[in-house]
């Protein structure tokens, strides 16, 4: 258990320096070079930034063991497997973005255009921060938390609970610690006006994060979904623009509840139709295809036919929202070093797509003790015991692997 505690801190720690984090983190180091100089502002957000962390994981992870607890196989990153969470995330992401941009301000005096100041939801902002920033965080998996998740899946909720707690712990603790510590936040550069021009450029990695979640929930929902998403996003874009407008109305003595009303109406007409076109569709996962391969869909049922038939079988549990996955398939599985590997060895090359919901994949993760994407297991050709892959790939790790498996034969 200690191990597992100690893992998932460590792994908290390195998913700070994730792709899929670093949108919503970026936002959490502008507030901290803000404060500069402001030892108690700084304070406040840190411990704000903290508790959104702390608390938004212990939500998660009480609902993932309920559920799990219910009967029904779920891993680390589910609510990502719902079209309407996807939905609802993307337009917050772009909601942060029109933020950034200066579209419309959240917790800023726009008395003086142009500055960036503290104001008085400080602790609530830097709490949301930290809210979102778990929530996109789910998608990856950095190295030692995988199998620290594995294993408190299997643990009673207690145990499991402390887990995820090491975890939260290290994800806050880089951030946290530069602001309650103010000798290590003297080192970082002093607060000036190139921050409001940072604070714009940090609006572009958002709307590329709002990017993938729209392409993540086409691959979930279909056409139609995108097609309404896409409509949503211009509608709630219109309405943060007249929000914009309403705000520098009320600190300039102008009338703006009627701005205010509109967009309110405007907010509920997007987002109220989404639950309805939300509906799940037959998604075809992208699957990487080698020359005389021809990859075979993932069941339980397919590996217990094809084991120990004298080749070997590579599984690629993968999914459309999981950030790492879909860069080992650029950087490695779909190398031609890789291609030849699997043509030449014979390697049967399968695919468990878990980007919708998928009880028997579930299953079978926490048979390899793996909480979470993405998971490369390597059946050898003679029925012997599967083999595990790092989670961070390499053409040459997936070639030897191949090599070894195909080698022992019946």
């Amino acid at each position: 258990m200690l191990t597992a505690i100690l893992a998932a801190f460590v792994g908290g720690i390195i998913l700070n320096f994730m792709p899929c984090v670093f949108p919503v983190i970026s936002l959490k180091a502008l507030g901290v070079l803000r404060h500069q100089g402001d030892t108690k502002s700084a304070r406040t957000e840190g411990l704000g930034f903290l508790l959104g962390v702390i608390f938004t994981m212990l939500v998660l992870a009480a609902i993932l063991l309920a559920l799990r607890a219910g009967g029904t196989a779920v891993g680390w990153g589910f609510q990502l497997q719902s079209p309407l969470v996807i939905a609802a995330l993307a337009l917050i992401i772009l909601g942060a973005a029109l933020n950034l941009l200066g579209v419309f301000e959240v917790g800023l005096s726009l008395q003086r255009a142009g500055e960036i100041q503290v104001g008085r939801g400080a602790f609530t902002r830097s709490a949301l921060t930290g809210a979102l920033a778990i929530v996109v965080a789910t998608p990856c998996s950095a190295p030692f938390m995988a199998g620290a998740v594995g294993y408190a899946l299997v643990q009673p909720p207690a145990v499991s609970l402390g887990i995820f707690l090491a975890l939260a712990l290290g994800f806050a603790a880089p951030f946290t610690l530069i602001s309650l510590f103010p000798a290590i936040a003297e080192r970082l550069p002093r607060p000036g006006a190139w921050m409001d021009i940072l604070k714009r450029g940090l609006a572009f990695p958002m709307l590329g994060a709002f990017a993938w979640l729209v392409w993540v929930l086409t691959q979930q929902a279909g056409t139609t979904a995108l097609a309404a998403m896409l409509a949503c996003a211009v509608v709630v874009s219109f309405a943060a623009w007249l929000y914009g407008m309403a705000q520098r109305r009320r600190y300039t003595g102008k009338p703006y509840k009627t701005l205010l009303a509109v967009t309110m109406v405007l907010l509920i007409a997007a987002i109220g139709p989404l639950p309805g076109v939300m509906h799940t569709q037959p998604s075809q996962p992208e699957v990487q295809s080698a020359k005389n391969i021809t990859p075979v869909k993932w069941s339980p049922q397919t590996v217990a036919e094809m084991r120990g038939q004298g080749k070997a079988i590579f599984v690629n549990f993968t999914a459309s929202w999981c950030i790492t996955c879909q860069v080992n398939d650029k950087t490695s599985l779909s190398t031609e070093a890789v291609k030849q590997a699997l043509s030449r060895t014979g390697t049967v090359y399968m695919v468990a797509d878990s980007t919708k919901f998928n009880a028997d994949i579930d299953d079978a993760m926490n048979t390899f003790g793996q909480g979470g994407l993405p998971l490369y297991v390597v059946y050898p050709a003679d029925g012997s015991a599967p083999k595990v892959l790092p989670q961070v790939l390499t053409p040459s790790i997936v070639v030897n692997a191949l090599n070894q498996a195909a080698d022992k034969k019946a």
